[in-house]
Formats: C-alpha cells, sequence, structure tokens
C-alpha cells in the first residue's frame, strides 16, 4: 500500500523538547534553556495572544479557503501585491508540499544544496522526485558552477535557504539570478530567517517569472506552534498553486494571530534586535570556531570533538542545542545554537566553556 518512494525518507529529526530533556536528565524544566529549534526566546506578540483569545469562540467556524485576511496584511508587510502572495499551512512546509504536488512527477528532479532544511528532501521524495545534492563550499557557500553542472531537462526546482539552516549564510543575488536564468525549473528560496539578515531577495520575484520565495511567521514572529507560512511568487504561479493547495489550511486562529502579529511593529522589532545582538556574543565568547550568521541562530564548530558529544555535555547542564550531524554532508562536528536571551546566551557561553 505504500509508495516506494516513501522508504527512501529519512524520518524528520526534528530539536529536543525540554519535556524529553527533564525526563531523560532528571532535570527541573524549568531550570532548561531549549536553543535547539529557533524558536523566538520573547514568545509570540501579546497583541497576537490576544487575538487568539478574542477568536477562540469562533473555532467551529471554517476560516476563509485562501486566508485572505491574512494575505491583505502580508500585502502591506512585503510590499507585493495580494495576488503575489500565498498563505499556507502547516507554516512554510505546508507551502513547499503544495508547490511538490502542483509540478512534480515521477523521476523529476530537485537540486538540493547540502547541508541544508532537510524537509526539501522529504517533500521532494514523497511526491515522487529525486533529490539531487550539491555539496556546498567550505564556508557552506553554495557551489554555484557544481549546481549548474546538476541541471538537467528533469529538474523541477532548486531549493535555495537564504539565511541558510544551520549555517546562517545569505545567498548572494548575483547567484540567484544566475541559477533562475539557468533553468526552466522553479526556484525557491526559502527566506524563513529574513527578518534577522541585512538583504532579502524577495524583488526577484518581479524580475524573474520562475522565482518563489518562501516565508513563516516561526520564527521573527514568535508562532512556531501555529504553523503558519506565505509564498511570494509570480502571478501566474500563485493562480496555479491555489488549484493545488488544501483549502482552509490556514486556521482561523492562526489567520487572527498573523494579522495581529503583522500589526505589532515593536516585538517584531524587539525580537530582531535581540537575534543580532546575541549572534555577535555569541560568536565573540564561544571558544570554538563561530561562522558568520544572518539568522537568529550561530552554527559552531568543535572539532576535534564530536558535535554529539558536546550536546550531551550540554543537555546534562540543561542546554538543549541542535547537533547538525542529522543533516546531510554536515559532518560530526557541527552544531546549531539558537539566539536566547542574555541570560541564556551566557549560559551557553559557560556550558561549552567547560566542555
Amino acid at each position: 500500500m505504500i509508495k516506494e518512494e516513501i522508504f527512501a525518507i529519512n524520518e524528520y529529526v526534528p530539536g529536543k523538547s525540554i519535556e524529553d530533556i527533564a525526563r531523560a536528565y532528571g532535570l527541573d524544566p524549568d531550570s532548561i534553556i531549549k536553543l535547539g529549534s529557533n524558536e523566538n526566546p520573547l514568545g509570540p506578540s501579546p497583541m497576537a495572544v490576544e487575538a487568539l483569545i478574542e477568536h477562540a469562540p469562533k473555532v467551529s467556524i471554517y476560516p476563509s479557503a485562501d486566508a485572505n485576511e491574512l494575505v491583505n496584511a502580508l500585502s502591506g508587510y512585503t510590499g507585493f501585491p495580494a495576488g503575489n502572495i500565498a498563505a499556507s499551512g502547516p507554516g512554510m512546509d505546508g507551502l513547499i508540499d503544495g508547490l511538490m504536488r502542483l509540478i512534480i512527477t515521477r523521476g523529476d528532479e530537485v537540486i538540493i544544496p547540502t547541508p541544508t532544511f532537510s524537509y526539501y528532501e522529504i517533500a521532494a521524495r514523497a511526491n515522487g522526485a529525486v533529490p539531487v545534492f550539491v555539496k556546498r563550499d567550505e564556508d557552506y557557500a553554495v557551489d554555484v558552477e557544481a549546481l549548474l553542472d546538476a541541471v538537467s531537462s528533469r529538474t523541477k526546482v532548486i531549493f535555495l535557504c537564504s539565511p541558510n539552516n544551520p549555517s546562517g549564510n545569505l545567498v548572494p543575488e548575483a547567484d540567484v539570478r544566475v541559477i533562475a536564468e539557468s533553468t526552466r525549473g522553479l526556484v525557491f528560496v526559502d527566506e524563513a530567517y529574513v527578518e534577522f539578515a541585512d538583504k532579502s531577495l524577495a524583488h526577484l520575484v518581479n524580475d524573474y517569472d520562475n522565482i518563489i520565495v518562501g516565508r513563516t511567521f516561526s520564527k521573527a514572529f514568535g508562532l512556531a506552534g501555529l504553523r503558519i507560512g506565505y509564498g511570494i511568487m509570480p502571478q501566474w504561479l500563485k493562480s496555479e498553486y491555489m488549484r493545488a493547495a488544501t483549502p482552509f489550511n490556514v486556521s482561523r486562529a492562526a489567520i487572527a494571530a498573523g494579522v495581529a502579529a503583522l500589526s505589532d511593529v515593536g516585538h517584531l522589532e524587539k525580537s530582531i534586535e535581540l537575534a543580532r545582538g546575541g549572534r555577535e556574543y555569541l560568536k565573540a565568547h564561544i571558544p570554538f570556531e563561530v561562522y558568520n550568521s544572518q539568522a537568529n541562530f550561530v552554527m559552531v564548530n568543535v572539532a576535534l570533538l564530536k558535535a554529539k558529544d558536546v550536546c550531551d555535555g550540554l543537555l546534562e547542564k540543561g542546554i538543549i542545542v541542535r547537533d547538525c550531524s542529522s543533516f546531510r554532508d554536515a559532518g560530526e562536528s557541527l552544531i546549531r545554537v539558537t539566539v536566547g536571551t542574555r541570560g541564556q546566551n551566557e549560559r551557553v557561553v559557560e556550558g561549552f566553556g567547560v566542555v
């Protein structure tokens, strides 16, 4: 009964939960800090919480099929017309799934520069596509020449994560332009962490009819538990995408919270300021190689040690960070650390210092 493609999928590895670590190490849950999933340590906007409470009695009623209230709010936030924006759930993952369902036929290829977010591979395989992996350079930049060599007549999607997860670096605009001009397939630019970055690539949607930008409310807006994503895309693609998208895929409560979060500029600015300052603090004080980052996390190289051993040692201290060995081509010495509050960051630095 199960499609054979499913058996080639490695199960997604999420960050460890506070509850899991409390049980495993006999720790007080309140003493544990969770810096392994790139969540916002400030939590959601109070305005978003108020919107959730206000709309709770209405959850017996279906939301709008296309989340038009949220799309209109996103139009104001991004500067793009509503005709270029599609809201999605669950999160940006839902956008990727809908896109795969729309364009992939069995045997099509998608190109994935590694190491990067693992869900691209999962979505591609589940829909019958063949993932083609192109390893990044030593500094984790996309190897554009190798990527272009991998493009074939079967290439349907090229995934580019900017800032990249787990390395935190941006893809240069010039590289994206070259890639978009070298394929008939779609170029999916994942900007889950763009609010923390110095530059966005979304404006390229106006220049190319094969670029789509994916974003999320899970990071800067602190709404990971509501699973809201959206895509900025050419209008021709949105009209076709909506044919394949699941109706009502953004809940009524999520729409309300998302609209409210977009209106709380102060909370967003505070979240961005915390992440930008925190990542510089971590880079300056963690006693291992820490890579420059444009996201709300930093990547740490603990060679000649193994990431698993270091992460286990931090877990014993109640500090959850992400062992990157589950990322394809990441090796065994990389750790991703979410930026926390100042006190949490100080605990992380202290924890690394006694490894």
